[in-house]
């Protein structure tokens, strides 16, 4: 029964999240202040969803975001699992970047295209010039877009190298990186070991809907990191930007 009600209690807040997003459309035909809004009915449900996942959030450095509040950047987080982009999303209106794989997924994808995404095909280079400069132009037009440079999400064990290609989109947009070290603590109380965070963690092939309705109804304990921020250097490279961002995430992710 209390797996039930949790699940009830879902289904009301995407349903919700549908209903806004529909008047969103209806009534913005302006792309940009669509998309806008858009990201302000995900941060809002978001924070509904919070209690609906039993989720306790410490933000470590707030001062970090309060400092950026109305700057548009380029945030960059590692990443575990779709719960990563509940808690990023109650904390600040992002645009995330996503892959058009998830784009595709009959449920996931309405969810991303009805939350403002931004989308990139990671098997097809050939596109990927554009697809930045799509991404700073959006920052450009004052969005702070989040970026997952691992490329897929993990089973927590490190974090994963970057990939620096997407750092250019920084470059192109001459403004700031604030990196975001994600750690998930415990889970019903237990510290997450490899025994029990795949009841967390969601990555490889593991199928969404079984593994949502196993997390369904359990305490969670995670701790945001604000990292420091770079600021725009005409000097600085993808490649350097992403070494010295990576560098900050994984000495926190490792960090007791």
């Amino acid at each position: 029964m209390r797996r039930v009600k949790y699940f009830i209690w879902h289904l009301y807040l995407v349903i919700e999240f549908f209903c806004m997003a529909l008047l969103i459309k209806a009534f913005t035909p302006n792309e940009i202040l669509r998309r806008t809004r858009f990201a302000k009915n995900t941060t809002r449900i978001c924070k509904k969803f919070l209690k609906a996942f039993n989720l306790s959030v410490t933000v470590n450095n707030p001062q970090g975001l309060l400092l950026l509040k109305d700057t548009a950047y380029l945030a960059v987080s590692n990443h575990v699992s779709y719960t990563d982009i509940i808690v990023l999303s109650a904390m600040e209106s992002f645009v995330f970047i996503t892959s058009v794989e998830m784009g595709s997924n009959p449920f996931l994808g309405n969810i991303t295209r009805n939350g403002g995404c931004l989308f990139t095909d990671r098997k097809k280079f050939v596109s990927l010039p554009k697809e930045i400069e799509k991404f700073a132009n959006t920052i450009k037009q004052g969005f702070k877009v989040m970026l997952f440079p691992e490329g897929t999400s993990t089973n927590g064990d490190t974090v994963k190298e970057f990939r620096s290609s997407l750092f250019q989109t920084a470059v192109l947009a001459k403004c700031p990186i604030l990196p975001i070290c994600i750690k998930y603590k415990t889970i019903d109380g237990k510290e997450i070991t490899p025994k029990n965070r795949d009841l967390l963690y969601w990555y490889g092939d593991m199928e969404f809907a079984p593994h949502f309705m196993k997390l369904l109804g359990r305490r969670i304990e995670v701790e945001i990191n604000v990292l420091e921020c770079l600021l725009y250097s005409e000097d600085k490279t993808r490649q350097q930007l992403s070494e010295s961002v990576y560098g900050q995430i994984c000495t926190c992710f490792h960090k007791s």
